[in-house]
């Protein structure tokens, strides 16, 4: 089905699944309850999560299969996000040509780093991704300001040259973004006793994005590509013995790395028409390795499952503050509800990357295949224990 295995097709089905309903599963706990606050349905989130799992995917094809660890992806997504944002300024509010324009231009910018930076290898080539990211920054930020905004950021005004449809509304306001007339920021609510579900065109949209970018990273993992891939790093070395070239192929996997982050970059400025500098940071390059190492590197689904887990813990943990905790422990006396409050207050708010560093940690230590591989082995330990039962359970059948 549709040019997969079994395997990958059912794969690609809970993908899917779990993207379209995620406003229900992702609002577990009912709106008066006091857990509501690790609900995390509401749309903003929800388009954090499907873009970044973009960007992860697309970073895994680099990392996960060749094996060339870059720390300069994020000049990608920022290159991609001004590019969608110049195209919304000069041509369309439609978000389809800035989208294309954020992928291709990403595509030109990859090629010309990852042919300089593929010069070199380990940890020389993972320097100079992040030098250039840095260049990227600083030119962002200071040099190029009449294109980038600088400080300010890209954004939209109210005098912009738009070609294609209206610079101003009736209503005197900065028109927005949409996909032929449905706009991103559409929301239907749906309430169920004490939960309201949030379904947001935008979402969606980038939903949709992302299934077919993991559909065809799937392809591109099965594909004789892949293969080659996956032979540079395992030896580089012996596969130049036997008459290949390489570089080919770590460019092209560069480069198609590069067109998922500005997949990515061009997606959020389709949910929010703004794009700065700081996307271009190394703390940003930092956060997809991380993700792509949490989930799972070299796996389909671990970069979408760490993309996941980063972001939640960043908008969750991160709002949890003592005037929360003290709501939590209110029942108990007060010297112990100061000590419990003291205990916790360090790994949530402010601290919340503390949480996250022990997590990937211990994910690092004892799962070295990130959360792909924790989830192998309890099933592997369940379906030991069901044929254990099994066994116990099945009569004694008499000697003859």
């Amino acid at each position: 089905m549709l040019g997969l295995t079994r395997k990958d097709f059912q794969l690609l089905l809970i993908v899917i699944g779990l993207t379209m309903f995620a406003p229900f599963l992702l609002n577990p706990f009912p709106e008066t309850s006091a857990l509501a606050q690790f609900n995390a349905g509401y749309p903003d989130l929800l388009q954090r999560f499907v873009i970044f799992s973009i960007f992860a995917i697309g970073f895994n094809i680099l990392f996960g299969l060749t094996g060339y660890l870059s720390f300069g992806h994020a000049a990608f997504i920022g290159i991609g996000s001004y590019a969608g944002v110049w195209m919304m300024k000069l041509l369309t509010m439609n978000i389809i040509p800035a989208i294309l324009v954020s992928i291709l231009v990403a595509a030109l910018v990859s090629l010309i780093i990852g042919y300089v930076s593929l010069r070199r290898s380990g940890i020389y080539f993972s320097i100079l991704t992040l030098a250039f990211a840095q260049m990227c920054y600083a030119l962002a930020y200071s040099v190029l300001t009449p294109i980038t905004g600088g400080e300010t950021g890209l954004q939209l005004r109210l005098n912009d040259p738009r070609i294609l449809g209206e610079s101003v509304t009736e209503a005197g306001n900065i028109p927005v973004p949409h996909l032929f007339g449905l706009e991103t920021r559409d929301s239907l609510e749906l309430a169920l006793g004490n939960w309201v579900f949030t379904f947001n065109a935008g979402y969606y949209i980038a939903a949709v994005a992302m299934i077919l970018a993991f559909y065809l990273a799937i392809r591109l993992f099965r594909s004789p590509f892949g293969i080659m891939l996956r032979a540079v790093k395992s030896n580089q070395q012996r596969m130049s013995y036997t008459g290949l070239n390489p570089k080919p192929y770590t460019l092209a996997a560069f480069v198609i790395s590069g067109m998922y982050a500005g997949l990515a970059g061009g997606l959020m400025v389709a949910m929010d028409p703004l794009a700065g500098a700081e996307r271009m940071l190394w703390t940003a390059s930092g956060e997809v390795v991380l993700m792509t190492i949490l989930g799972g590197a070299g796996t389909l689904i671990g970069p979408v499952l760490g993309a996941g887990v980063i972001k939640y813990f960043e908008s969750i943990f991160s709002t949890i503050n003592r005037t929360v905790l003290e709501g939590w422990f209110a029942f108990l006396p007060d010297g112990l509800e100061n000590v419990v409050i003291s205990m916790i207050y360090p790994f949530v708010g402010k601290g919340w990357h503390l949480t996250l560093g022990i997590m990937f940690m211990l994910v690092v230590i004892f799962l070295p295949g990130g959360l792909v591989e924790g989830g192998q082995r309890l099933g592997r330990l369940f379906r030991r224990r069901g044929k254990r039962d099994a066994a116990e359970g099945d009569p004694v059948k008499p000697a003859e």
